[in-house]
C-alpha cells in the first residue's frame, strides 16, 4: 500500500502550509483551468479547505482531496507576498 504512505506526506505537506497564502491551479475538465489565489484555512483527515480571495465581501471555500493533488487535477503553490504574485514552492 504505498499510495496511502504517498498521500499522508501530501497531507503532512499540506499540515505545514496552514494559514499560508497559495496560487491554488485546478483542472476542472474539458479544458476549463481555473487559477486562483487564497489561503489554505484547514486539513482534514481526507481533504484540504482553500479560503479563496474574493473582491466582493462573499467569502468562499473550496475543497479538495489529496488525490486531487496526487493525480496532477490540483496544483497548488507557496505564495510569499500577499498580493501571491510571487509563487515559488510547488506541492505535488
Amino acid at each position: 500500500m504505498p499510495q496511502k504512505n504517498v498521500l499522508a506526506e501530501i497531507k503532512r505537506d499540506l499540515d505545514d502550509c496552514v494559514g499560508k497564502k497559495i496560487r491554488l491551479r485546478a483542472n476542472r475538465g474539458r479544458k476549463k483551468i481555473v487559477e486562483q489565489v487564497g489561503i489554505l484555512e484547514k486539513t482534514y483527515p481526507h481533504i484540504f479547505v482553500v479560503k479563496l480571495d474574493e473582491k466582493k465581501s462573499v467569502v468562499r471555500r473550496v475543497s479538495f482531496s489529496y488525490t486531487d493533488i496526487l493525480t496532477e487535477t490540483v496544483e497548488l503553490s507557496i505564495c510569499d507576498d500577499d498580493s501571491g504574485s510571487k509563487c515559488e514552492e510547488t506541492i505535488s
